[in-house]
């Protein structure tokens, strides 16, 4: 059963690539109006030769650490989530929260890094409801779909539970909801406890934003990849495009040696407490069609965040969990029969594209 499941993931990714070369993919680079002395950055990613006005138009939000092209929208084979959810359809949507990418940045991450974790919950979930209100008026469309990674499904599940009447389908990939009070990465004991006060994060140690290199992205990816050569599981392409898109996503970055870009620490105080127990927002709140996704080898979410979600998602339309086996926390950047297939498949399924090849080549 497993090698067919396996069979049937590369062919249909087959039958997708097969039909790039026909598939006229557009991109547009829009500025959106946030709060007072805010712009989000925000690339809307369509296939001209698709038509299915039908589907909802889809948000894709990026995690705590890179921005939103650099997650979902790398020019190689196998590297675009965007890329492939708009030959399937849709209209996407790839955004980057404040201090992240191509948006504004707060005038402290300027200074030396010092002071209080910068952009929490709270302040991405007003970028999200800017870009919602924006993608409705430009789609004419009532709801939205949104896709959060790692900490982007933490946000987009408390903009889902703050706004329900917005969100008709939601996707929550590889995300922290307070299922345990333990966590061996991020929770007490580790470099994110602060060691004079446990059970509080350590903001004097993490500061107010971070500098991240471009090693740094690869690291815990080869940690959770059980094959020395690692190139078996991602390409190669995917993993230098990843490091070269998101240093260039910083226009400081060639101020650091070696190369780094910026990012807020609020992401990582929030992922801090919701890794000891910590429940930031409700999930029963939420209307919408919600698609769970983990990874069986995900080093951020845990087996508890999903039955946890679960078991709170009282009113919503519909909830499926889906665990994709062998796959690490970078599915969606890994190679097809890594995870990468069965992932856009349960995606495009699930937010309603007919998932068959013609339906992905279209001419």
């Amino acid at each position: 059963m497993r090698i067919q499941h396996v069979i049937r993931n590369l062919l249909l990714v087959g039958a997708l690539l097969a039909g790039n070369a026909r598939a006229e993919v557009s991109r547009a680079e829009l500025r959106v109006p946030g709060e007072p002395g805010v712009t989000l950055s925000v690339r809307e990613v369509r296939d001209t030769a698709t038509k299915a006005p039908a589907l909802p138009p889809v948000i894709l939000l990026h995690g705590a650490r890179v921005p939103g092209r650099a997650s979902f929208d790398l020019p190689v084979e196998g590297g675009s989530l965007a890329a492939d959810l708009a030959r399937a359809g849709f209209a996407v949507y790839v955004m980057d929260a404040r201090g992240y990418g191509g948006s504004t940045r707060p005038k402290a991450m300027s200074v030396p890094a010092s002071g209080r974790p910068l952009v929490s919950s709270h302040e991405v979930v007003r970028d999200v409801r800017a870009v919602v209100d924006f993608v409705k008026k430009r789609t004419r469309k009532a709801k939205v779909a949104i896709l959060g990674w790692a900490t982007g499904g933490h946000w987009a599940g408390m903009y889902a539970s703050l706004h329900p009447e917005e969100v008709s389908h939601l996707v929550v990939l590889n995300s922290l909801y307070a299922g345990s009070a333990e966590h061996k990465m991020l929770g007490r004991g580790t470099d994110f406890e602060d060691p004079k006060r446990p059970g509080h994060f350590n903001a004097e140690g993490l500061e107010a934003y971070r500098w991240n290199t471009a090693a740094s992205l690869l690291g815990v990816w080869d940690r959770s990849i059980p094959t020395e050569d690692k190139s078996q599981w991602r390409n190669p392409a995917v993993a230098e495009a990843i490091q070269r898109e998101a240093l260039a996503s910083d226009s400081l970055s060639g101020s650091r040696t070696p190369l780094a870009f910026r990012a807020p620490s609020g992401a990582l105080e929030d992922s801090f407490y919701l890794a000891t127990g910590r429940q930031l927002w409700d999930a029963a709140s939420i209307t919408a069609r919600v698609l769970i996704l983990r990874s069986a080898k995900d080093f951020w979410s845990r087996p508890e965040d999903v039955m946890r979600m679960q078991e709170h998602l009282e009113r919503a339309a519909e909830v499926k969990v889906v665990v994709i086996p062998e796959a690490t926390h970078f599915v969606h950047l890994d190679r097809p029969e890594r995870g990468r297939g069965l992932l856009l498949e349960e995606v495009t399924r699930f937010l309603g594209a007919t998932v068959t090849p013609a339906a992905r080549t279209a001419p």
